[in-house]
C-alpha cells in the first residue's frame, strides 16, 4: 500500500488543538458554487481538523489542501487517504450541458468517489441531490417526510442523474461494508444558482398551468452548507431534506414578486414545452413544468430534531432570488438577449412560448407540402 499524500500527512501531524481532534474532510467540486462555500466554512471551523479540496482547478480557499484532478480519475483514492469524511459536490447540472455528457460525468463521478472513498478507508460520504427526487405530484403531502417514496421520473433536467446517484447511495453500504452514506436533498436552491426553477422567475409572466396547485419552498445555499456541516460532524445522518420552514402559495409568490401570472391549459403548456425542447429551442424539457405545477415541499424534520434551523425564510430567499435575476430575460427556459427580451416582454413568456410553437407547426406544414 502506498504512503499517504504528503499534504494529508502534514494535516495529520498538526498540533493537538481542538480542531486537530476533529475530522479530516475532503470536498469535491471545491473550487466553485456550493463546494467553494462549504470549503470556506469547514476550513474556518474549530470542529474540523483539515479540509482537502478537490477540483479540476484550484480555488481561493488558502486554508485548504488542494488536489487538482477530475473526480472520475481512479487516482482520487490516493488523494482521499487520511480523510474521515468526503462531501461529493462535483456535479454538473448546467441546463446548457449535453444531457448524455452530463449524465456520464455525474454518474461516473459519483461511482468513482464512492469506490475510492471505501478503498481509502473513509467512513462517511455525504452526497447532495435535490428534493426534486420526491417528484412533484398533485396528491403529495404538505410537507413530505424524508421517508416519503421517491416518485420522480427522469423527465426533468438532471433528475434522472440524481435518481441514479440516490440508487448508488443505497447500494454503496452493501457493496462497501463500513461505509456510511448520507444524502442531503435541498429544496429550490438559491444563491448564485442557475436552474430551470430559478429561471422561472426571469420570465415577464409566471406561467400557471390551469388546475395545478403549486407550493414554493426555497433553500438558501448558506443553509445547505449548514446542513452539510451537520452531516460532516455526524450530528445527523440518513436521508436529509433541507429547506426554509413552510412554503409559499402561488398567490403569495405573485404578490411578493410583483410578477403577474398567465394561465394556460395543461395540454397546451406541456405540449408546447415538449415540442420546443425536442427541436432544441429551449433547454428545459416539459418535465420541468411539473415542479412549477404541483407541491414537493419537504419537512426537514431530521435536521430540526438534531438542532439545525434555517437562517432564511422563504420570503427572504425569494427576495434574494429576484435581486439575482433582475435584468435577465427568459422565455420558456431560454435566456434571451436584451433586444429579444424587449420584443417578447410585452406579450409575456407564455405568449412567446405559444408563438414559437405555432412557428414550429407552420414550418412542419410547409415541409409536408414540399
Amino acid at each position: 500500500m502506498s504512503s499517504p499524500d504528503p499534504q494529508v500527512r502534514a494535516a495529520r501531524n498538526q498540533s493537538t488543538s481542538p480542531a486537530a481532534r476533529g475530522p479530516v474532510v475532503a470536498v469535491t467540486g471545491a473550487a466553485g458554487g456550493v463546494g467553494a462555500l462549504l470549503t470556506d466554512r469547514l476550513a474556518a471551523s474549530a470542529e474540523i481538523k483539515q479540509v482537502i479540496a478537490i477540483d479540476e482547478r484550484r480555488g481561493e480557499c488558502a486554508a485548504a489542501q488542494w488536489q487538482i484532478l477530475d473526480v472520475r480519475d481512479p487516482a482520487i483514492a490516493e488523494k482521499l487517504r487520511g480523510a474521515d469524511v468526503v462531501v461529493h459536490l462535483a456535479l454538473d447540472l448546467d441546463l446548457e450541458t449535453d444531457a448524455a455528457a452530463r449524465t456520464a460525468y455525474n454518474v461516473r463521478g459519483t461511482q468513482t468517489v464512492l469506490t475510492a472513498a471505501a478503498a481509502a478507508g473513509v467512513h462517511r460520504v455525504v452526497l447532495c441531490t435535490s428534493a426534486m427526487v420526491y417528484g412533484a405530484l398533485p396528491d403529495n403531502a404538505l410537507p413530505l417526510s424524508e421517508d416519503a417514496e421517491l416518485q420522480a421520473t427522469a423527465e426533468a433536467t438532471g433528475v434522472g442523474d440524481l435518481l441514479e446517484i440516490e440508487r448508488l447511495a443505497r447500494r454503496a453500504p452493501r457493496a462497501h461494508p463500513g461505509l456510511n452514506v448520507t444524502v442531503v436533498r435541498p429544496a429550490v436552491l438559491v444563491g448564485g444558482t442557475d436552474t430551470a426553477l430559478t429561471r422561472y422567475f426571469e420570465s415577464p409572466r409566471l406561467l400557471l398551468v390551469a388546475g395545478s396547485r403549486p407550493a414554493w419552498q426555497f433553500c438558501h445555499v448558506e443553509d445547505l452548507c449548514g446542513a452539510l456541516e451537520y452531516a460532516v460532524l455526524e450530528k445527523v445522518d440518513g436521508e436529509l431534506a433541507v429547506g426554509c420552514d413552510g412554503w409559499l402559495e402561488q398567490e403569495e409568490v405573485e404578490e411578493l414578486s410583483g410578477i403577474r401570472r398567465m394561465e394556460l391549459p395543461s395540454t397546451v403548456a406541456l405540449g408546447a414545452a415538449a415540442r420546443l425542447h425536442r427541436i432544441g429551442l429551449t433547454p428545459s424539457p416539459a418535465g420541468d413544468l411539473a415542479y412549477t405545477m404541483y407541491p414537493w415541499v419537504v419537512s426537514g424534520s431530521r435536521l430540526h430534531d438534531a438542532g439545525w434551523r434555517p437562517k432564511y425564510t422563504n420570503e427572504e430567499v425569494l427576495a434574494e432570488l429576484l435581486e439575482e435575476v433582475a435584468g435577465r430575460h427568459t422565455v420558456a427556459g431560454r435566456r434571451l438577449g436584451r433586444k429579444d427580451a424587449t420584443a417578447a416582454g410585452a406579450a409575456g413568456a407564455t405568449v412567446a412560448l405559444l408563438g414559437a410553437a405555432a412557428v414550429v407547426r407552420r414550418a412542419r406544414k410547409a415541409r409536408r407540402r414540399v
